[in-house]
């Protein structure tokens, strides 16, 4: 039994961009390169891997490429103390996400609502977290890259990252 999840990985530059933070205010940093999250971790033995990746072949199948765009940090204050870039518009990751966490990979467990993002800082104690998101919303952001794949990774014994296998969406 294996931790699974379903991330898409922005390019290079907005990685260099995202990890210029996350070395110093995310303690993750090493265990797994800046990405968006798309489903959540779960624990898979080796039949519902097979059939995950089944279902995650006909996801991509159905998904087209989009564009994405970051303009912003935000937070999600009060509920944690969490900094990340935000997007313009959610919609195209609101749409991925149905298409992967339906059927066998659907997450009734996960009630709260879906932020598509990339974390830039986690596990802040409350002054520096007020005092990072303080300085960080005052950085003009606009980065832009094409979403044409999305990744199925698994958790290593080390508690890091690895990609299983990458499905390609429609052009």
């Amino acid at each position: 039994m294996m931790n699974y999840a379903v991330v898409i990985f922005p390019p290079k530059e907005i990685q260099d961009f995202a990890n210029s933070y996350r070395k110093r205010y995310d303690p993750r940093y090493l265990l797994i390169p800046p990405h968006i999250t798309i489903r959540e971790k779960e624990e898979w033995d080796p039949g519902m891997l097979e059939k995950a990746v089944d279902h995650l072949n006909e996801a991509a199948n159905q998904l087209t490429s989009f564009e994405a765009v970051f303009n912003r940090f935000s937070s999600f204050k009060p509920t944690n103390n969490v900094i990340y870039l935000a997007f313009k518009d959610n919609g195209p990751f609101e749409r991925c996400r149905e298409a992967i966490c339906r059927d066998i990979l659907e997450q009734n467990s996960k009630d709260q609502h879906f932020t598509p993002h990339l974390t830039v800082g986690q596990q802040l104690g409350d002054d520096e977290f007020h005092d990072v998101l303080a300085s960080v919303r005052k950085t003009e952001v606009d980065l832009s890259f094409r979403v044409d794949r999305f990744h199925l990774v698994y958790q290593t014994d080390n508690e890091a990252w690895t990609v299983y296998q990458t499905f390609l969406l429609q052009n």
